[in-house]
């Protein structure tokens, strides 16, 4: 039997979630919470498998009570069932501790297949969730422009930031003027940039002009 908290400020929300999961043989509405304060409380008290945990609520929200619903019963595992999906909302309720993202909208069957895989350790996701995450997973695997850089041109553009003329930059690096111009322009090529202007704009944005 799957023991699941329902904690949503809406008591019509939490009492057509209750009614369709009691329909199900092997889950159990252990309880319900109308703010974060309460699923706290709730948590720690009657120890579910599962939380669905609504993200906008009175006093502490859901992101908020994440980590302290997981300090209350650290195996639990918490689906955040909202009507936004907001990025920046969905990856600080991931990175607080969050199993799974769906939205309200969702099939009320495919959400008890997410309580069952949540149960399981498995991290259930709505559809477009998935795809938003998997995209932002990607972006982070992609190396930054700043990291295409050899030390060498990251130090060309150090130098750059602070006004310094390639016969200057030549001068400090000991090097030859034209070798310089070489590294100016990989540089340029790398972060895709039209000229020396540019390329001091992006290293002062990069914090890399100190």
């Amino acid at each position: 039997m799957i023991r699941v908290l329902i904690a949503d400020d809406h008591a019509v929300v939490r009492q057509g979630l209750r009614t369709y999961l009691e329909l199900q043989e092997d889950v159990e509405v252990a309880g319900e919470a109308a703010d974060g304060e309460a699923a706290v409380s709730a948590v720690a008290r009657l120890a579910p498998d599962v939380v669905l945990l609504d993200l906008e609520m009175p006093g502490r929200d859901g992101v908020a009570a994440l980590p302290r619903l997981l300090e209350a019963a650290p195996g639990v595992r918490v689906i955040v069932l909202t009507s936004f999906g907001e990025d920046d909302r969905l990856f600080a309720a991931l990175r607080a501790g969050a199993c799974g993202f769906l939205l309200k909208d969702t099939e009320p069957a495919e959400l008890v297949r997410a309580i069952r895989a949540a149960a399981a350790g498995q991290s259930p996701l709505s559809p477009a969730v998935a795809g938003r995450v998997i995209e932002q997973l990607a972006r982070a695997a992609r190396p930054s422009a700043v990291e295409t850089l050899t030390p060498r041109e990251r130090e060309v553009l150090r130098l750059i930031a602070r006004g310094r003329s390639n016969k200057r930059i030549a001068l400090e690096l000991g090097v030859a003027e034209k070798t310089v111009k070489t590294h100016v322009g990989h540089v340029l090529a790398k972060l895709d940039l039209s000229d020396r202007t540019q390329a001091a704009l992006f290293a002062v944005r990069e914090g890399l002009d100190g």
